[in-house]
Order: C-alpha cells, then sequence, then structure tokens
C-alpha cells in the first residue's frame, strides 16, 4: 500500500530509511489509546457537523471493528511507519479513501502527544495499585510482630532498640510518599493535547472541550506549541518511577543483609532464593539481588529521557519518538519489580529471637541510660553522653554485658571523668538498659512503642481504605 502521506516526494523512503525511523515496536502499546484518539475526534468533527454524519459512521464503525479485531488485523509494510498509519490504512482498506477525513483538523503531533497522556495515565493508575497492595500487606506484617523488638540502624551499626513492627511501618511511609508522588503527577498527565494539531491549531471550528471530556481528561493544554511538545509529564512520571523503584531496591538490599548467616534475622521463601552450582548448602537471595539491580535500569532511562529533552527547540521533533520506549521499559521494569518485590517480602518469615538477641546487644539502649541520669540528677546532657561513652568503651573492653552495669561501676567512671558520683539506683539503671522497656517508653508520635505503632497502622488503613475506593476496588 502506499504512504498515505506521499504527495509532497517523487519517490518514496529507502527500505531502510523506513525500518530506522520506524516506531511500530514502541507503538504497540499505542495501539487502543489511538483508536480512542481517533474515535473521539471523529465524534467532534461530527457533532460540530465538520465532516458529513454519514462519513464520520463509516469511519468511527470501523474504528469499533478495528478494536473488536485487535493489533493482529493491521498490515504492516516498509511504508508504514508507525501505529498510526497502520490504522488509518486499516480504516481506508474497509471504507475507502473517505477515511481521509479522519484526519481532519488533526496532526500526527497532536494525536501521538494524546496517545502517549491515554496510556501512561493507565499505567500510573496500575502502579499505584501495586503500591497500595503492597502497602495493605506490609501494614498486616507489622500488625504479627508489634510486640518483637528488634535492633534499629544508623551508618549500618546498631543503633536502638525498635520493634520490626515500627521497621516495616517505615516502609509504608516511603511507599505512601511514593503514591503520593505519583496521583500529583497524573495531574499534569491527564490534560489534552488534541486539537493544538501539528503546533497551530486549525482553521476548522474545533470543540476541544468535547474531545477533552470523551477521552476523561481533566482540561486541555491552553497553548498548541506545547499541548504538541511538552514531554516533561513522561520526564516527571519516570522520576516518579524512580523514587519508587530506589525504595523496592531499599527493602531488596535488607532481605539480601538480614537472610545472611552474621545477621540470621530472616528466611527467605524458596521460591525467591536459588542455591550454588557448586556448593549445596548455599541459598542465595537471588531475586532480591535482581530486584536491587534491574532498579537502576529505571535511573538510566530517566536520564536517558532528560538528555533528549535538554536540546529540543519547540515545538515537535522527530527525537520525541525516541522517548516512549524509555517511558514503555520504565513502566516495564517497575511494575515487574514492584509486583516480585510485593510477593517476595509478604513470604519472608522473621526469627524474633534472633531479633531480640539483636535487640539486647551492643549497647543499643545506651541512650536511653543517658536520658536517665538527665532525668534522675538534672545534669546536662552532654555531660550524661561522655558519661554512658566512656561507660560503653570501659565496658566493651573488658568484654561486660548489659547487665553487668552497676552503679558503682557508673559512679567510677563519673568520678574518674571529674565529675560528681550519680548514686543511682540498680533497677532503674537495668530498666533503662532493657530493649523491651526501652521500646515501651517511646511513646511519642511515629515512635517505636507498640501503642503508637498500632495508631500509625490504624491511619494508614484509612488512608488505604480511602485510595482503594476511589480506585473502585
Amino acid at each position: 500500500m502506499d504512504n498515505i502521506r506521499n504527495g509532497r516526494f517523487k519517490t518514496g523512503m529507502t527500505d531502510e530509511a523506513a525500518v530506522y525511523t520506524s516506531s511500530l515496536e514502541a507503538d504497540k502499546l499505542l495501539f487502543e489509546a489511538d483508536i480512542k484518539t481517533n474515535f473521539a475526534h471523529t465524534s467532534m468533527l461530527k457533532h460540530e457537523g465538520i465532516i458529513d454524519e454519514e462519513i464520520a459512521d463509516r469511519i468511527l464503525c470501523a474504528l469499533d471493528n478495528l478494536k473488536d479485531e485487535g493489533y493482529g488485523a493491521l498490515v504492516f509494510d516498509p511504508s508504514v511507519e508507525d501505529v498510526h498509519m497502520a490504522i488509518e490504512n486499516y480504516v481506508t482498506s474497509k471504507i475507502g479513501p473517505e477515511a481521509g477525513f479522519m484526519h481532519t483538523a488533526k496532526s500526527r503531533n497532536d494525536q501521538v502527544a494524546c496517545d502517549v497522556r491515554l496510556v501512561l495515565r493507565e499505567k500510573i493508575a496500575e502502579i499505584q495499585i501495586g503500591i497500595l497492595e503492597f502497602m495493605e500487606g506490609l501494614v498486616e506484617m507489622a500488625g504479627e510482630h508489634l510486640e518483637d523488638v528488634f535492633i534499629g540502624f544508623t551508618h549500618l551499626q546498631h543503633a536502638q532498640p525498635i520493634t520490626i513492627a515500627h521497621h516495616l511501618m517505615a516502609h509504608v511511609q516511603a511507599l505512601k510518599r511514593d503514591y503520593e508522588r505519583f496521583a500529583d503527577t497524573y495531574k499534569r498527565v491527564n490534560l489534552n493535547p488534541l486539537g493544538s494539531a501539528a503546533m497551530a491549531t486549525t482553521s476548522f471550528p474545533i470543540n476541544r472541550q468535547l474531545t477533552t471530556d470523551l477521552l476523561g481528561f481533566d482540561a486541555y493544554l491552553e497553548n498548541s506549541m506545547d499541548g504538541v511538545s511538552a514531554r516533561d509529564f513522561i520526564s516527571e512520571a519516570v522520576f516518579d518511577m524512580v523514587c519508587l523503584c530506589t525504595t523496592l531496591s531499599k527493602i531488596c538490599e535488607e532481605l539480601v543483609l538480614w537472610s545472611t548467616y552474621e545477621f540470621g534475622v530472616i528466611e527467605m521463601a524458596d521460591e525467591y532464593s536459588s542455591t550454588s552450582s557448586i556448593m549445596p548448602q548455599k541459598k542465595n537471595p537471588d531475586v532480591a539481588e535482581l530486584a536491587r539491580g534491574k532498579c537502576a535500569i529505571v535511573n538510566g532511562e530517566l536520564v536517558t529521557i532528560l538528555t533528549i529533552l535538554k536540546a529540543i527547540a519547540y515545538t515537535y521533533n522527530r527525537d520525541l519518538q525516541e522517548i516512549t520506549p524509555h517511558l514503555w521499559n520504565s513502566i516495564k521494569v517497575t511494575q515487574d519489580t514492584l509486583s516480585i518485590v510485593t510477593k517476595m517480602m509478604l513470604s519472608v518469615e522473621f526469627d524474633v529471637d534472633r531479633c531480640a538477641e539483636l535487640a539486647g546487644k551492643n549497647f543499643a539502649t545506651a541512650t536511653d541510660l543517658a536520658d536517665i541520669m538527665v532525668r534522675e540528677k538534672s545534669i546536662p546532657f552532654r555531660t550524661a553522653h561522655k558519661i554512658v561513652g566512656r561507660i560503653v568503651n570501659e565496658a566493651t573492653a573488658n568484654d561486660m554485658a548489659e547487665e553487668d552495669i552497676t552503679s558503682k561501676f557508673i559512679d567510677e567512671i563519673s568520678l574518674n571523668l571529674g565529675f560528681d558520683e550519680l548514686n543511682l539506683d540498680d533497677e532503674i539503671i537495668q530498666k533503662a538498659l532493657n530493649p523491651r522497656e526501652n521500646v515501651r517508653i517511646r511513646a511519642v508520635a511515629g515512635g517505636p512503642a507498640p501503642e503508637m505503632v498500632e495508631i500509625a497502622r490504624d491511619n494508614i488503613k484509612e488512608f488505604l481504605d480511602v485510595e482503594f475506593e476511589k480506585k473502585g476496588i
């Protein structure tokens, strides 16, 4: 079939040039969106009396038939450079040259921009649902470990006691922000460029509000040059995917660490592990490692998109065609990784005894011992900090455990540093150094005390209920 736009030239492209400029492989995701765009535009042309009603109806009928027949009904040859041309060729094959009226007051430029926005908003909604489901699973898992103490880390060193639930809920909060970023980006994706035509609209009296309503956009873009060339909504969406993948990668990093013999905190499910080809005793966290690595792909796609965009003048340039494959790949990697990390994380089994053991080691409760000195003896925190630092130093050097710390030992350290004796009660000292008690007394909003984590869980549950309802789930 001859190229429907070959009137300007004496000869067509060479096969090599046609293949090189083709976007067919990346356009497959645009198939249904392009039908919707053409259907809405043709319906508007009919409604406004711009084209004959009977011709419009034949076009609309052909588009309906194509939607039913699917992508396989399209015919491709070297002259067909993209899915939009293939669809127009299909309609032409069904009703003849009158199919050309479908392109009245419309350019490939605003058509492509519209299609991409239609697909991306659907993918954002799908990703958001995946995030909500992951959050829901983590909230339930946290409910099973409200009282199970664990060790929190800073600089990957033992810091302070927390609970398993508190740690899980930290990831929930990060996922909530990821979700909200997509929600904010959606507002800038869901804007209608259709009607911008090539870059300066059209002399036909089109009704842009009608196509906006038919396609479910929130509003139409008010500058036609911006309408055909804007792709910042893509870079913003991919940035949101980078943020989400960063959250997922951090979870994977913890799973890899926690499953080691040295940590011994979790047992990875067999379904997400492998063994060595030579060492039969090994249980490797392969899926977590691969997910951690695949997250970097989305970072690279974002940089590629930004690099393409940074030196393009207004308005449409063919370079923009090269952005969509990187968008689709970002979406695929993000969705695949979100799905597998969700299932993998929620299948993890915690060794609560090992978690409790770690929480009681390495003087992770030392901060509370300093707090006790401040509360009981009204000494400056920096003085208490210095005393406790020396206590830990001496205790570690002498292989002492938390239960070996007595009032007498503390007074010796204090005097040695040039301070007064503190005369703390031994029972108060041991209470301060007990990890469970340490967690219990942190009943501050956002803290690890079980009742505070339960409040946080309830708040997230309310959030999930509202958002699932918005999504119709």
